[in-house]
Protein backbone atom coordinates (compact mmCIF):
# COMPACT_ATOMS: atom_id res chain seq x y z
CA UNK A 1 0.00 0.00 0.00
CA UNK A 2 1.26 3.03 -0.87
CA UNK A 3 0.96 6.28 1.78
CA UNK A 4 -1.05 8.89 0.94
CA UNK A 5 0.20 12.67 1.61
CA UNK A 6 -2.44 13.69 4.10
CA UNK A 7 -1.17 11.14 6.68
CA UNK A 8 1.34 13.52 7.74
CA UNK A 9 -1.15 15.87 9.12
CA UNK A 10 -3.13 13.13 11.33
CA UNK A 11 -0.70 14.40 14.16
CA UNK A 12 -0.72 18.12 13.08
CA UNK A 13 -4.51 18.16 13.52
CA UNK A 14 -4.18 16.81 16.77
CA UNK A 15 -1.80 18.65 18.10
CA UNK A 16 -3.42 21.81 17.05
CA UNK A 17 -6.57 20.82 18.05
CA UNK A 18 -5.05 20.35 21.92
CA UNK A 19 -3.39 23.88 21.34
CA UNK A 20 -6.94 25.28 20.60
CA UNK A 21 -8.18 24.01 23.86
CA UNK A 22 -9.67 20.44 22.13
CA UNK A 23 -12.15 21.79 19.44
CA UNK A 24 -11.56 24.18 16.64
CA UNK A 25 -13.16 25.81 13.37
CA UNK A 26 -11.94 23.83 10.36
CA UNK A 27 -10.25 27.17 8.71
CA UNK A 28 -8.74 28.01 12.15
CA UNK A 29 -7.44 24.61 12.21
CA UNK A 30 -5.93 24.35 8.81
CA UNK A 31 -4.40 28.29 9.30
CA UNK A 32 -2.54 27.09 12.37
CA UNK A 33 -1.41 23.83 10.61
CA UNK A 34 0.20 25.72 7.62
CA UNK A 35 1.59 28.29 10.25
CA UNK A 36 3.67 25.59 12.00
CA UNK A 37 4.31 23.74 8.98
CA UNK A 38 5.26 26.37 6.73
CA UNK A 39 3.18 25.87 4.27
CA UNK A 40 3.73 28.72 1.61
CA UNK A 41 0.42 30.16 -0.03
CA UNK A 42 1.14 28.49 -3.57
CA UNK A 43 0.64 25.27 -1.98
CA UNK A 44 -2.51 26.24 0.13
CA UNK A 45 -4.61 27.72 -3.03
CA UNK A 46 -2.98 24.90 -5.65
CA UNK A 47 -6.49 23.09 -6.58
CA UNK A 48 -7.47 20.04 -7.23
CA UNK A 49 -8.94 18.69 -10.30
CA UNK A 50 -13.07 19.45 -8.69
CA UNK A 51 -11.64 23.25 -7.73
CA UNK A 52 -11.06 22.54 -4.02
CA UNK A 53 -7.53 23.46 -2.48
CA UNK A 54 -5.61 21.04 -2.73
CA UNK A 55 -4.21 21.62 0.95
CA UNK A 56 -7.72 22.00 2.67
CA UNK A 57 -9.16 18.59 1.14
CA UNK A 58 -5.68 16.82 2.72
CA UNK A 59 -6.13 18.08 6.57
CA UNK A 60 -9.75 17.02 5.82
CA UNK A 61 -9.08 14.00 5.17
CA UNK A 62 -7.07 13.63 7.65
CA UNK A 63 -9.55 14.47 9.96
CA UNK A 64 -12.17 12.27 8.34
CA UNK A 65 -9.44 9.23 9.22
CA UNK A 66 -9.44 10.28 12.53
CA UNK A 67 -12.86 10.60 13.22
CA UNK A 68 -13.26 6.85 12.09
CA UNK A 69 -10.69 5.92 14.15
CA UNK A 70 -12.55 7.89 17.66
CA UNK A 71 -10.02 10.76 17.82
CA UNK A 72 -11.89 13.38 16.68
CA UNK A 73 -15.83 13.56 17.65
CA UNK A 74 -18.42 13.82 14.79
CA UNK A 75 -18.49 17.29 13.63
CA UNK A 76 -21.33 19.56 15.31
CA UNK A 77 -22.30 22.89 14.05
CA UNK A 78 -18.80 22.86 11.81
CA UNK A 79 -16.54 22.23 14.66
CA UNK A 80 -13.85 19.68 14.98
CA UNK A 81 -13.10 18.37 18.33
CA UNK A 82 -10.89 15.86 20.45
CA UNK A 83 -12.48 12.96 21.80
CA UNK A 84 -11.48 11.03 25.05
CA UNK A 85 -9.14 8.83 23.14
CA UNK A 86 -7.80 11.41 21.08
CA UNK A 87 -7.48 14.12 24.08
CA UNK A 88 -5.08 11.25 26.07
CA UNK A 89 -3.01 11.03 22.82
CA UNK A 90 0.40 12.75 23.43
CA UNK A 91 2.23 12.11 20.68
CA UNK A 92 1.06 10.70 17.26
CA UNK A 93 4.01 9.13 14.84
CA UNK A 94 3.95 9.06 11.37
CA UNK A 95 4.44 4.93 11.24
CA UNK A 96 1.62 4.94 14.06
CA UNK A 97 -0.54 7.84 11.60
CA UNK A 98 0.07 5.48 8.61
CA UNK A 99 -1.10 2.27 11.03
CA UNK A 100 -4.07 4.08 11.96
CA UNK A 101 -4.83 4.70 8.00
CA UNK A 102 -4.18 1.31 6.84
CA UNK A 103 -6.75 -0.03 9.65
CA UNK A 104 -9.32 2.18 8.78
CA UNK A 105 -8.89 2.04 5.24
CA UNK A 106 -8.62 -1.84 4.95
CA UNK A 107 -12.10 -1.87 7.52
CA UNK A 108 -13.66 0.53 4.23
CA UNK A 109 -12.26 -1.97 1.96
CA UNK A 110 -13.91 -4.91 3.73
CA UNK A 111 -17.47 -3.84 4.53
CA UNK A 112 -17.58 -2.23 0.91
CA UNK A 113 -17.98 1.22 1.97
CA UNK A 114 -16.78 2.43 -1.30
CA UNK A 115 -19.31 5.53 -1.43
CA UNK A 116 -17.39 6.88 1.59
CA UNK A 117 -13.75 6.32 0.89
CA UNK A 118 -12.80 5.37 -2.23
CA UNK A 119 -11.34 1.76 -2.41
CA UNK A 120 -8.02 3.28 -4.27
CA UNK A 121 -4.91 2.49 -1.95
CA UNK A 122 -2.28 4.76 -3.02
CA UNK A 123 -2.55 9.30 -2.37
CA UNK A 124 -5.07 9.31 -5.29
CA UNK A 125 -7.32 9.06 -2.16
CA UNK A 126 -6.42 12.83 -1.21
CA UNK A 127 -7.51 14.08 -4.89
CA UNK A 128 -11.00 13.10 -4.25
CA UNK A 129 -13.18 15.44 -2.16
CA UNK A 130 -12.88 14.35 1.75
CA UNK A 131 -16.29 13.21 2.40
CA UNK A 132 -18.39 15.30 5.37
CA UNK A 133 -16.74 18.05 5.26
CA UNK A 134 -18.58 21.51 3.48
CA UNK A 135 -15.40 23.58 3.55
CA UNK A 136 -13.69 21.69 0.96
CA UNK A 137 -16.75 20.85 -0.98
CA UNK A 138 -17.42 22.53 -4.38
CA UNK A 139 -21.20 22.56 -3.28
CA UNK A 140 -22.26 25.21 -5.75
CA UNK A 141 -24.85 22.90 -7.06
CA UNK A 142 -26.12 22.44 -3.92
CA UNK A 143 -26.33 26.09 -3.37
CA UNK A 144 -27.92 26.60 -6.71
CA UNK A 145 -30.39 23.53 -6.02
CA UNK A 146 -31.14 25.36 -1.86
CA UNK A 147 -32.27 28.74 -3.94
CA UNK A 148 -34.22 27.16 -5.83
CA UNK A 149 -36.35 25.92 -3.43
CA UNK A 150 -36.20 28.93 -1.22
CA UNK A 151 -37.40 31.08 -4.44
CA UNK A 152 -40.36 28.05 -4.76
CA UNK A 153 -41.39 28.29 -1.41
CA UNK A 154 -44.82 31.22 -0.52
CA UNK A 155 -44.48 33.91 0.94
CA UNK A 156 -45.95 31.88 4.22
CA UNK A 157 -43.69 29.47 4.09
CA UNK A 158 -40.36 31.53 3.76
CA UNK A 159 -41.72 33.58 6.58
CA UNK A 160 -41.36 30.23 8.74
CA UNK A 161 -38.65 29.49 7.55
CA UNK A 162 -36.90 33.13 8.57
CA UNK A 163 -38.60 32.13 11.90
CA UNK A 164 -36.79 28.79 12.47
CA UNK A 165 -33.62 30.62 11.22
CA UNK A 166 -34.09 33.00 13.92
CA UNK A 167 -34.87 30.50 16.78
CA UNK A 168 -31.93 28.44 15.63
CA UNK A 169 -29.70 31.65 16.42
CA UNK A 170 -30.86 32.74 19.66
CA UNK A 171 -33.76 34.64 19.65
CA UNK A 172 -36.87 33.76 21.72
CA UNK A 173 -40.99 34.30 21.13
CA UNK A 174 -40.24 34.59 17.18
CA UNK A 175 -43.65 35.40 16.05
CA UNK A 176 -44.53 36.20 11.95
CA UNK A 177 -46.79 39.26 11.75
CA UNK A 178 -47.09 40.01 8.23
CA UNK A 179 -49.68 41.40 6.87
CA UNK A 180 -50.64 44.00 4.47
CA UNK A 181 -50.13 47.63 5.57
CA UNK A 182 -47.49 46.64 8.12
CA UNK A 183 -44.72 48.64 6.53
CA UNK A 184 -42.78 45.70 5.84
CA UNK A 185 -42.76 44.21 9.10
CA UNK A 186 -43.02 40.36 8.83
CA UNK A 187 -42.19 39.64 12.41
CA UNK A 188 -41.15 39.78 15.62
CA UNK A 189 -38.60 38.44 18.35
CA UNK A 190 -37.02 38.75 21.62
CA UNK A 191 -33.04 38.76 21.69
CA UNK A 192 -31.54 37.46 25.10
CA UNK A 193 -28.21 39.01 25.55
CA UNK A 194 -27.95 38.29 29.10
CA UNK A 195 -29.87 37.21 32.54
CA UNK A 196 -30.67 40.98 32.52
CA UNK A 197 -30.35 42.66 28.89
CA UNK A 198 -33.05 41.88 26.04
CA UNK A 199 -34.77 43.61 23.34
CA UNK A 200 -37.26 43.26 20.76
CA UNK A 201 -36.49 43.00 17.26
CA UNK A 202 -38.33 42.93 14.38
CA UNK A 203 -37.34 41.39 11.06
CA UNK A 204 -38.08 41.12 7.31
CA UNK A 205 -38.20 38.73 4.94
CA UNK A 206 -36.15 39.35 1.24
CA UNK A 207 -36.86 37.04 -1.46
CA UNK A 208 -35.24 38.10 -4.59
CA UNK A 209 -32.44 38.24 -6.39
CA UNK A 210 -29.65 40.97 -6.12
CA UNK A 211 -29.02 42.79 -3.29
CA UNK A 212 -30.94 44.68 -0.34
CA UNK A 213 -31.23 48.53 -1.42
CA UNK A 214 -30.90 51.39 0.46
CA UNK A 215 -34.24 52.66 0.11
CA UNK A 216 -35.43 49.73 1.17
CA UNK A 217 -33.32 49.54 4.42
CA UNK A 218 -34.78 53.06 5.23
CA UNK A 219 -38.20 52.23 4.28
CA UNK A 220 -38.12 49.24 7.03
CA UNK A 221 -36.05 51.59 9.63
CA UNK A 222 -39.11 54.07 8.66
CA UNK A 223 -41.64 51.46 9.73
CA UNK A 224 -40.41 50.10 12.58
CA UNK A 225 -39.22 51.68 16.44
CA UNK A 226 -36.47 49.87 17.60
CA UNK A 227 -33.85 47.48 16.22
CA UNK A 228 -34.33 45.45 13.47
CA UNK A 229 -33.22 42.34 11.42
CA UNK A 230 -33.83 41.64 7.15
CA UNK A 231 -33.71 37.91 6.32
CA UNK A 232 -32.53 37.47 2.67
CA UNK A 233 -32.40 35.04 0.38
CA UNK A 234 -31.14 35.42 -2.97
CA UNK A 235 -28.05 35.99 -5.18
Amino acid sequence: MSRPKFVQFFCPVIEVLKELGGSGHPAEVKDVIANRLNISEQERTELLDGGAPRFDNQVAWARFYLVRAGIIDSSRRGVWSLSDKGRAIEFLSYEEALTIFKQIHSEFQNNGNSGEATSESDEAIGETIAPNDTSVSDDSSYRKKLLEILLSLPPSGFERLCQRLLRESGFEQVIVTGRTGDGGIDGQGILQVNPFVSFKVLFQCKRYTGSVSVSQVRDFRGAMMGRGVIVKSGV
